[in-house]
Formats: C-alpha cells, sequence, structure tokens
C-alpha cells in the first residue's frame, strides 16, 4: 500500500488558484522533492500536509487513514521550516523538549528522546549549548533533530538550506541525504534549487502554477520532459523555433532558420511547426559550412573541463553550447550542429494553433 496520498488537493487565497487539483504518491522511507518557481505551489502544498492549510477539496491520507481534517499534532508528522524557528533564549536540550513535553513526555523518556534525536544529527552532548553559540548548519542540524525528536511518520522539510552559504550548503546537504536514508523516514522536501532537489530527493515534483507538471526520477526529468516548461526548467537549455519534416534517422527531421538537420534520439513530434529544447552538451561548434547553423559567439563562461559558449544564430536565437575550454572566442564566427551523441538532449514540442 503507498504510504502517503495527497488526492485532488485544491486551495485558493483570495479568489487565486495556489494548489490546483494536485495528487501525487509517496512511498514508505521515499524523499519526494517539490520543486517549482516561486508562486508554483509548493509551499501551499507543504502546509495543506502538515494541516496549517485545510484544501477546498482533496484528501491526505497516511497509511490508509485520512488526515486532512486533523490537527497538525495529531497527524505525527515533523516539520523543519525555512527559518527553523528555533527558541533563542532555550538552549538545545531545551529547545528539542519543548515540543515533547507538549506531546506529555517527560521524565527519563524526555532525556533519552532529546539524546537520541541529537546523537542522529552528529550533535551528541550540544544539550546546554546556547541557540547563539551555534553555526548556521548547526542550528540546522538542531532544527532537524527537533523534527525527529517524537519519532514522526513523515518529515516535511520547507526550504532548509536557503539560510546557509553556498559552501556550507554543499555539506549540510550531504549530511542531510546520509541521515535521512540512515533513519529511513519518509520525507517531503520544498525548494526552488535543482541542484538540492536533484541530489535529496529519489523523484521529483515539477509544479507549475499549483498544478503538478511532472513527477519522476531526476534523471528522467531530465532526459524525458513531458512538456516545454519542464524541458526549460530543468538544467540548461536553450530554445529554438523550428519545423518538423517528418522522420529521419532515429528520430525527427527539422529545419531551422533555413539548415535542415537529422536528429537521433529525440521525441516523436508530427510534421509541422514545433519548438526544439536542446541541452548545451546536444549541441556542438564547429567552422561555419552547408548544414551547419551559423551564428557568433556573443559569451563564454568557463566550467573547468569545458566552457559554455553562447551563440546567436543569424537569425535571431540564442543558443547554449558546451565545448572545449577555449575553442572559440567572443566575436568569433561559428557554426552550429547536433552533436553526434546528443543522447536525448533535444524535445520537440508542437506548437499548438491558436
Amino acid at each position: 500500500m503507498t504510504f502517503l496520498q495527497l488526492e485532488h488537493l485544491t486551495k485558493r487565497f483570495d479568489g487565486t488558484m495556489a494548489v490546483d487539483d494536485l495528487s501525487l504518491t509517496i512511498e514508505r522511507g521515499e524523499m519526494l522533492a517539490l520543486l517549482g518557481p516561486s508562486g508554483s505551489g509548493k509551499t501551499t502544498t507543504l502546509r495543506l500536509l502538515a494541516g496549517f492549510e485545510v484544501p477546498e477539496r482533496g484528501r491526505v491520507v497516511v497509511e490508509g487513514e485520512d488526515v486532512t481534517r486533523l490537527e497538525p499534532v495529531a497527524r505525527r508528522f515533523g516539520m523543519v521550516f525555512q527559518h527553523y524557528a528555533l527558541f533563542p533564549h532555550l538552549d538545545v536540550g531545551q529547545n528539542l523538549a519543548f515540543g515533547l513535553e507538549s506531546l506529555g513526555v517527560g521524565g527519563d523518556e524526555l532525556e533519552r528522546r532529546v539524546a537520541r534525536a541529537l546523537t542522529l544529527v552528529d550533535m551528541a552532548g550540544f544539550e546546554r549549548r546556547r541557540i547563539g553559540q551555534l553555526s548556521g548548519g548547526q542550528q540546522q542540524r538542531v532544527a532537524l533533530a527537533r523534527a525527529l525528536a517524537p519519532e514522526p511518520r513523515v518529515l516535511l522539510l520547507d526550504e532548509p538550506l536557503s539560510n546557509l552559504d553556498p559552501s556550507l550548503r554543499e555539506r549540510t546537504r550531504r549530511e542531510i541525504r546520509e541521515l535521512i536514508r540512515r533513519v529511513g523516514i519518509t520525507t517531503v522536501l520544498v525548494t526552488h534549487e535543482q541542484d538540492e532537489a536533484f541530489d535529496l530527493g529519489d523523484r521529483v515534483a515539477v509544479l507549475r502554477g499549483g498544478k503538478l507538471e511532472q513527477v519522476g526520477t531526476p534523471e528522467e526529468l531530465y532526459a524525458s520532459p513531458l512538456s516545454e516548461f519542464v524541458a526549460a526548467f530543468v538544467g540548461r537549455s536553450s530554445a529554438i523555433d523550428v519545423v518538423v519534416l517528418g522522420p529521419g534517422g532515429r528520430g525527427a527531421r527539422v529545419a531551422v532558420e533555413g539548415v535542415e538537420w537529422d536528429l537521433t534520439d529525440t521525441n516523436d513530434a508530427p510534421a509541422g511547426p514545433a519548438l526544439m529544447v536542446v541541452r548545451p552538451e546536444a549541441l556542438r561548434l564547429m567552422p561555419p559550412a552547408p548544414g551547419t547553423l551559423a551564428g557568433t559567439v556573443t559569451a563564454r563562461r568557463f566550467t573547468g573541463a569545458s566552457s559554455l559558449f553562447t551563440i546567436l544564430t543569424d537569425g535571431g536565437a540564442s543558443l547554449e553550447v558546451t565545448g572545449p575550454p577555449r575553442s572559440v572566442s567572443a566575436g568569433e564566427r561559428v557554426g552550429v550542429m547536433p552533436s553526434r551523441r546528443a543522447g536525448g538532449g533535444i524535445h520537440l514540442f508542437p506548437r499548438r494553433s491558436p
């Protein structure tokens, strides 16, 4: 049986749709990341899960139990808030004990749970430390320990790393991933950071305007996007108008700015106008020649083993292309072709008739 179900959740605020008929299933021990731009509905979805908001329609079901109308404390969910919500006037142990005492836990059992939760996050012995004496990463771990101390059945994380600097964020992300996998708790994470969603999530649900665009593993979202939005939102990509001429090779034959290309490993698309969304690694640079898309290098960004080049085509499109670090310079004329190893990095989306 599916462990956690969101069934047709719908929520409006002042007439504005925040979550629109959202359905998701989450397995026991799975971490699902809710990813999307600002206003996509991911935080409202988390609040509906936690019980801080009540849906106009739909249900939240855990282990077969409908908890939609239950108060937050009755759901046995743990939550880590974006700003941690730690009490600065209490020490670490008191912060953890606060929630447990509200559940009626006391005495030796209270001390056991506090110590166990701190051990889980590698902060054993920090019970008497003041919150102001902790680093940002340590405060984040205390917030996580506080959420885990009541031994919840579901853990909810609301942008848990947004307050950390980039280097600390990456290290803390690894620690969270290892901890959650070790504990084996079912987790729902809200984030607007793709790296965070892809690194932490077993699956990622991409939201837009309160609707679910696609859910799948990071690899599935990157290689097989089901919509223009997911193709453009996930990873780096460029978009250019093309005309699909028909089948070609192992994919489709397209006309792009007067040049015809045979694409391989692309999705099926009917003949006619389409938008081609292409990953930087699915294109290659070469000298201008017949069959290439001619353009000018407008920018180069060094990324280590390769560089990311921005090409302004003669037809006015902007394309990002991965290439050797110093293969071309800004201002140089180049030709662009599909890479021989596009590897599913080109996606066609038919243009809908008005």
